[in-house]
Parts: C-alpha cells; sequence; structure tokens
C-alpha cells in the first residue's frame, strides 16, 4: 500500500557531465527533481524512521555527481533510479534531471524517467 509521494524539487549539483569536450573540461548545473512513491505506513510525530527521509534521494544523487564524470544525462537519470529504487519503501521513482546551460536559448534540456519496484 502506498503511503503518498515524497517530493525533492530543483536539487542543484555541480556536475561533470556531457559527451561533448567542452563538457569534460569544467562541470555544469544540473537540476533534479525526483517523485519517490513510499509504503511507509502512518506518520509518527517526532519519528524519522515512520517516514522516508528525503536526504537519503539527494545522497543518492550526490554520490553519483561526485563518483566522477557522467557521460549522459539517462545514465544518470536511470543510476539514480536504481539507487532510490534499493531502499525497500520506495516503490515507484520520477527522476527528471535537467542541464541548464546546455542549450543557450533553452531554459534546461534534459530527461524523465518513471521506474518502477518489480513485482514479482
Amino acid at each position: 500500500m502506498t503511503w503518498g509521494k515524497v517530493l525533492v524539487e530543483g536539487l542543484r549539483l555541480d556536475a561533470s557531465i556531457g559527451i561533448l569536450d567542452h563538457e569534460h573540461k569544467r562541470r555544469q548545473s544540473l537540476i533534479v527533481d525526483l517523485v519517490l512513491e513510499v509504503a511507509t505506513g502512518t506518520p509518527i510525530a517526532g519519528d524519522i524512521a515512520s517516514v522516508y527521509d528525503y536526504r537519503r534521494a539527494v545522497d543518492h544523487a550526490r554520490t553519483l555527481v561526485n563518483a566522477g564524470h557522467i557521460e549522459l544525462v539517462e545514465t544518470f537519470a536511470e543510476d539514480l533510479a536504481q539507487a532510490c529504487l534499493t531502499d525497500p519503501v520506495v516503490e515507484t521513482v520520477t527522476v527528471r534531471a535537467r542541464k541548464p546551460d546546455a542549450i543557450a536559448d533553452a531554459d534546461a534540456v534534459g530527461v524523465e524517467i518513471v521506474r518502477r519496484r518489480r513485482q514479482d
């Protein structure tokens, strides 16, 4: 049973990401939005263990960015989704990853994916 959704919006990361030569030479902004459908039961006031701590998802994103150069924003999104799904209470994750500086005439370019826990 899904309790609800946990949101992380507009997480700005300083990333080495992209396949172009200049993207290998300098870091750039990567903006990440997450929607995590979680099954945690009823929250208990003051008990962080009774809910999904969104800092876990943020830590996953930071770990991926800090691990080294990422060739594709698609790879980052997929890896982040899979990392979030390692938590047994996360049933579904939507990852939106955008590069705001990739194209001068656009606010941002990026991807959005939805991944669900496998039902065995």
